[in-house]
């Protein structure tokens, strides 16, 4: 992960250095751009890093490799708020935890997505885990920009159905 100054640093120049690097970049003043697509997001009460790690193991409990990570920072946005604060950062404290014994300095920092598996593995029993986790099913999937990528054409009823909108056209299934 690569840190940068952000004084006088325009947003375009940071967005063209995450994207060059080809990483998540953290900034320490509450910002994080990621390298699949000219976006950003601006933490304002838990701190960069521990956004970051909760777009980590957003991406690690639901894997899917064709939804860009601006759909996961959209379902985790929720936990930049002053009520999940103490949460997030005791949560976070037992993932890193959990990486340290298995020889990682913390979370983030581990590469293999094998090992951070097994991390969430550990931490899964945890209110913490259980919070994120079902709070992804909603806040990732009800995002109607993914829909598509996953075969899913919305609700049906109002059409008429699906019986006569093809109901059996999932070749992904």
């Amino acid at each position: 992960m690569t840190k940068i100054d952000r004084k006088g640093l325009t947003r375009r120049a940071l967005l063209g250095r995450a994207i060059a690097a080809g990483a998540l970049t953290v900034s320490g003043a509450g910002f994080i751009a990621a390298p699949d697509a000219a976006w950003a997001l601006e933490v304002s009460v838990i701190t960069p890093e521990q956004m970051a790690t909760l777009l980590q193991m957003a991406r690690d409990i639901y894997p899917h490799d064709q939804v860009g990570d601006r759909f996961y920072a959209v379902a985790v946005k929720g936990y930049d708020a002053e009520g999940a604060k103490e949460m997030v950062a005791a949560g976070i404290s037992e993932l890193n935890a959990a990486a340290q014994a298995i020889g990682h300095p913390d979370y983030l920092s581990i590469g293999w997505e094998e090992d951070r598996v097994k991390v969430l593995e550990a931490v899964e029993a945890t209110a913490f885990f259980q919070t994120v986790r079902a709070g992804l099913v909603t806040g990732l999937y009800n995002q109607k920009n993914i829909w598509p990528i996953f075969g899913y054409q919305g609700e049906s009823y109002s059409q008429g159905g699906y019986i006569d909108r093809g109901f059996d056209d999932i070749d992904w299934l």
